[in-house]
This record gives C-alpha cells, sequence and structure tokens, in this order.
C-alpha cells in the first residue's frame, strides 16, 4: 500500500523536533552541518576555493608579522639607535599595508564570487528539488511560503557565503597561529589571556540558540507576508470587486507587525550580546596589561615583548569582536538553512519503480482494477473504494456526476498526480507505478477549465509542450483548435503578450489556446477536464468544433457537468460517491429513468414533456 499524500504542518520556532512535508520529524539542522554542506558546493569551484585560501594564509601571515617590526624596532632599533634602519622599517611597514590591501581585495572579490556561484547551485538545487515533488506537496504548502524559501532564506545564505565564512576561516587561521606563537613566546601569559575565552563561548551559545529562534520567526514572517502579497496580487480583482481593499492591508499589517516585532526581539538580544562580549575582551586587556607590566618589571619580559602581545591580543580579540557581531547572520543563516533543508530533505512519494519502463507508444487502454484512494487529511473517507473502470482505446469515455463523487481524482490517478491506496491501473496492460512519470505524461494531453497560460507570448504558451515545433506545425495546431483567425487579429500576431494567466484573453480565446497547446503535444489519451464549463455558446460551439479534431483515433477521457458536450461519447459513466451507477450511451441511460435521467431533465427541463 502506497503512503499517503504529503501532511503540512505549522512550525514554531525554536528547538526539538520540527515535522514538514510528509509528516516525518525533521531535527533542526546544525551550524557545522550547514557549514559542511555549503563547502560541498564550494569545492565545486576549487580554483576560486584555492585562490582564496591562499589569500586567507598570506593576509595572517602579514597581520602577524607586523607586530614583530614594532618588537623589533622598541627592543632593537631605539635602544641601539640604528638611524640608518628607519627607512627600511617604515618602507616595510608601508609595503605590508600595500600588500594586505591587494590581498583583502582578491580575497573579497573573490570569495564574493565563489558566494554567487556556490547561491547560484543552491537555489537551482532546491527549485529542481520543488519541481519534482508531486502535487500532494504542493496542495498542503502555501505557494507563498514556498516563494521566501527559494528567494529570502536563499539570499540570507548568500550574506553568509559571501563575507562573513571567509571572514571567519580567516580568523580562525589567525587565532589559531597567534595563539601557538603566544604560548612559545610567553605560556603563562597566555593562559592567564585565554581564561576569558571560555566565558565568551558560552555566551555567545547562550544568545546564539536565543537568536536562532528569533531569527526563525523572523524567516516564518517575512513567508508570511510573501504569501499575503501573492494571495492578493495574485486576486486583485477579485478585492477591487468587493471593495475590500481596506481589509487586505488590515492583514498585511498584521502580518508586517510579526515581523517587525520578530526584528525587534532579535535587535534586542544582539544589543545585550555585544556589551557583554566587549567587557570580556577589556578582561583580557587588563589581564595582559597588569600581568604584562609584573612580568616586565621583574625583568622576564621586554618591553617590546609586551608591545607585541597588546597588538596580538588585539589580533585575538578581533575575531570575537567580529564574530559577535556577525552571530546575528550565522544564526539567520542557520534559520534559513533549516527552512531550505526541510524541503531538501522531503522526498517525493510519487517516483519512478527502480526497474520503470519508458512508456512506448499507446492505443490509450486504460482500466482501473480495484482503486482505492484517500486524500490526505480526509480521516477514513474513502473517495474511491475498490474502484473498477475500463477506457476503451481509440474511444471517448466520459464522466458525469455531483460534485465531489471522483470524477477529477480519476483524471489525477491516471496522469499519476496522486498514487491510489489500493489497486491497480494500466495503460495497454503496462501497471502505472512500472513505467517513468517523463513517458507516462508524454502520452498524455490534459484540457482543463482551469486554464493555466504564462505570462508570455502566444507562441511561447502553444509550443511551450514542444518547444522544437517549427512555425508550420504551431500555426497548423492553431488552426485546428480554431485560434489562428483571432491571433492574427492580434497587433503582433503570435508574438502578442498576453499578461499573467493570459488576463489579455477571453475565456474562449484562452481555452483554444490551451487545446492549441496538446493539439501540437500530439498525445495518444486526451483528459478533458470541464474543459467548456464556463464558456459562452459561441465559444462552446468553437471549441467542440476544435476539440473534434483533437480526439480524432484516440482515447478520450470527458469530465463534464454540461451533458450537451458527452452525448455523442462512445461510453457514459455515471458516478456517484466514488462509484459507477449507470453506465452506457446517451440513448441508453435516457431510456433507464435513473440518475442521468435525472440529471438531464434538471438542464433541459423542455425534454420532460418528450
Amino acid at each position: 500500500m502506497m503512503a499517503e499524500p504529503y501532511r503540512a504542518h505549522t512550525y514554531r520556532p525554536g528547538g526539538g523536533m520540527r515535522k514538514f512535508g510528509n509528516g516525518e520529524k525533521v531535527k533542526p539542522a546544525s551550524i557545522w552541518h550547514m557549514l559542511s554542506r555549503i563547502f560541498e558546493h564550494a569545492r565545486v569551484q576549487w580554483k576560486l576555493l584555492i585562490v582564496a585560501i591562499l589569500c586567507i594564509i598570506a593576509i595572517s601571515l602579514l597581520e602577524f608579522t607586523i607586530p614583530q617590526l614594532t618588537r623589533y624596532t622598541i627592543d632593537v632599533l631605539i635602544p641601539g639607535k640604528h638611524y640608518n634602519q628607519l627607512a627600511g622599517l617604515g618602507a616595510g611597514i608601508m609595503g605590508a599595508a600595500l600588500l594586505l590591501g591587494i590581498l583583502n581585495y582578491l580575497s573579497a572579490s573573490t570569495t564574493a564570487s565563489l558566494g554567487q556561484r556556490v547561491i547560484y547551485d543552491l537555489r537551482n538545487d532546491l527549485y529542481r528539488h520543488i519541481n519534482r515533488l508531486d502535487l500532494g506537496f504542493f496542495d498542503r504548502n502555501r505557494t507563498g511560503d514556498l516563494m521566501s524559501r527559494v528567494t529570502s532564506d536563499v539570499g540570507v545564505l548568500q550574506q553568509l557565503i559571501s563575507s562573513t565564512m571567509i571572514q571567519l576561516v580567516t580568523d580562525l587561521f589567525t587565532f589559531s597561529a597567534i595563539t601557538v606563537y603566544m604560548l612559545f613566546l610567553d605560556w603563562r601569559l597566555t593562559v592567564l589571556l585565554l581564561a576569558t575565552f571560555p566565558l565568551m563561548v558560552m555566551t555567545t551559545r547562550l544568545f546564539g540558540k536565543r537568536m536562532r529562534s528569533s531569527f526563525r520567526t523572523v524567516q516564518e514572517s517575512v513567508a508570511e507576508v510573501s504569501d499575503h502579497l501573492q494571495n492578493t496580487l495574485s486576486g486583485i480583482r477579485l478585492i477591487k470587486s468587493f471593495a475590500t481593499e481596506s481589509l487586505e492591508s488590515e492583514r498585511f499589517a498584521r502580518h508586517s507587525k510579526r515581523n517587525m516585532e520578530a526584528n525587534i526581539r532579535v535587535t534586542k538580544l544582539r544589543a545585550m550580546y555585544e556589551p557583554v562580549i566587549d567587557l570580556l575582551n577589556y578582561l583580557g586587556l587588563a589581564i595582559v596589561l597588569v600581568f604584562g607590566a609584573w612580568l616586565t618589571m621583574k625583568g622576564y619580559l621586554s618591553v617590546g615583548t609586551v608591545v607585541a602581545v597588546i597588538a596580538y591580543l588585539r589580533l585575538l580579540q578581533n575575531p570575537i569582536r567580529r564574530f559577535s557581531r556577525i552571530i546575528n547572520t550565522i544564526q539567520q543563516s542557520a534559520a534559513a538553512y533549516e527552512r531550505i533543508s526541510e524541503i531538501m530533505n522531503t522526498k517525493p512519494e510519487i517516483i519512478d519503480a527502480p526497474d520503470a519502463i519508458s512508456l512506448p507508444r499507446i492505443q490509450g487502454q486504460v482500466e482501473f482494477h480495484d482503486v482505492s484512494f484517500r486524500y490526505s487529511g480526509s480521516g477514513d473517507k474513502a473517495v474511491l473504494e475498490r474502484f473498477n473502470l475500463t477506457l476503451e482505446a481509440g474511444k471517448v469515455t466520459a464522466l458525469v456526476g455531483s460534485s465531489g463523487s471522483g470524477k477529477t481524482t480519476i483524471a489525477h490517478l491516471i496522469a499519476r498526480f496522486y498514487e491510489p491506496q489500493a489497486g491497480e491501473i494500466t495503460i495497454d496492460g503496462y501497471p502505472l507505478r512500472q513505467v517513468s512519470l517523463a513517458s507516462l505524461r508524454e502520452r498524455l494531453g490534459i484540457v482543463s477549465q482551469d486554464i493555466i497560460l504564462f505570462n508570455g507570448s502566444v507562441r511561447d504558451n502553444i509550443s511551450y509542450g514542444k518547444q522544437d515545433a517549427t512555425e508550420a506545425e504551431l500555426m497548423a495546431a492553431a488552426r485546428a483548435a480554431n485560434a489562428h483567425d483571432f491571433i492574427e487579429a492580434f497587433p503582433d500576431g503570435y508574438d502578442t503578450a498576453i499578461g499573467e494567466r493570459g488576463v489579455k484573453l477571453s475565456g474562449g480565446q484562452k481555452q483554444r489556446i490551451s487545446i492549441a497547446r496538446v493539439i501540437l503535444k500530439n498525445p495518444e489519451l486526451i483528459i478533458l477536464d470541464e474543459a467548456t464549463a464556463s464558456l459562452d455558446t459561441e465559444s462552446e460551439h468553437l471549441i467542440q468544433e476544435a476539440l473534434g479534431k483533437l480526439l480524432r483515433g484516440r482515447t478520450c477521457l470527458v469530465i463534464a457537468h454540461r451533458l450537451s458536450t458527452i452525448q455523442q461519447a462512445d461510453n457514459i459513466h455515471v458516478l456517484e460517491h466514488g462509484s459507477i451507477v449507470e453506465s452506457g450511451t446517451h440513448e441508453q441511460l435516457l431510456r433507464l429513468d435513473g440518475r442521468y435521467r435525472e440529471l438531464y431533465e434538471l438542464q433541459f427541463p423542455q425534454a420532460e414533456g418528450e
């Protein structure tokens, strides 16, 4: 038995296990896991990575060398009055500064380029993975939230990769090198200095967990804003028709307020964290000054050594100080990475079997064998229960019945948008689970009432299913769909932009373009799901004429409420509550005087007197 479609869950900020996608528990990703995943993407760009690492090493060595020049000046040049070396000393410092500037430029430009490439790969991987997920996932998750994960969350990671991550690596290398040297220089002073670092680590962990939780709330509130925008902008005509602009503005303000409050909480945490780190840094400075002065007075250290130690102390503390300032970026990135990982770790329920074959050209005989199906979240209520149906090859089979009787579900199961929990569906004897999804859907053409057109030209939309179509093929498909004449009447013909979801076209024009798209694809099996339900009489006549050309010699499943559209069907099945209650031709079903006759008389009252 196949698993049920996805269950969606609302996340709460904070630690613990979360649920996402198919309902499995997902453990929050660690920062180290995030960094290792980023490095996997970064190492593909190994040339840029090597340049960045070499720059880091060179910068660290130069920063290590400059305090040594200060120490040499105080302990050697000044006491020995070596005037002849002063010019060389100044040139050395300026040369080191110039080289540092060049290396910092190379490091910044290289890491920025590396970061952009990593983000490019990560965003593409995320988008490809979302496209592979089945419809159950999209039924249970908000479009705006998914958009926010691909755009906003990946954008947050870009800040980390482009500058913060390399800065952390540089600081870690510098910190390690200087610590080793200072232990060699004077282990007592170094141990006392390092005693403050465990306090910094504990403080960072304490504040880091709270910041990460708060940033999670920030990212979720951004997703809510994005989701609200997507819903309202796509439904702007409905909003204006009901004059609910004020209502939607208030709703948007509530979502924005949550985002504002979450950002304020993060700011307050950061405002508390940075002064604590600065206090611990000054504690380290006090230890070095007091104990270093005492060692110098005792003759254990020279003045130059103490000055060098103070310079190295600043180099040691700079990474901590910088880390305290970028901890918000790290924790924000960790929260964003969690949201990205939740999608990347979600596995599609409907996938190709390991031994799946490519479906060859078919006659189109479709059979349902004891199929049972229920949608996730519907409890024990099954849409179909031990359902059997045959679509004869080369013939038109129609399904009629009340809303919710399972008609559209049958179409979705044939396309494998969903998987039945029991039973089997075959095409020409091939079980659907044993053929690849791509080859199955290549054989299908779907025309539905909910017409999907993309914001582009007429040409782009007709050729969507066959990108390499010639101009002649394109126009032939448009003529067959009775669309060529109105397309040619447009100022730019086939290159006319149709607007978002075809807003510049009438309902009939949109439907004929969608039919032309299917005709150009030339599939063997056609599914018409309420294809003419919302059209006027003239448009319906033109589309019925186009469909007659499309269906010639093909297997077709027609789902319809308008019985006038299916009177010529070879077989008509009447569904009620997921079961077939009547079957036959139009004339046979009328003679039965059953449910079909009842539906017919509701639509054509004058037929009662016949």
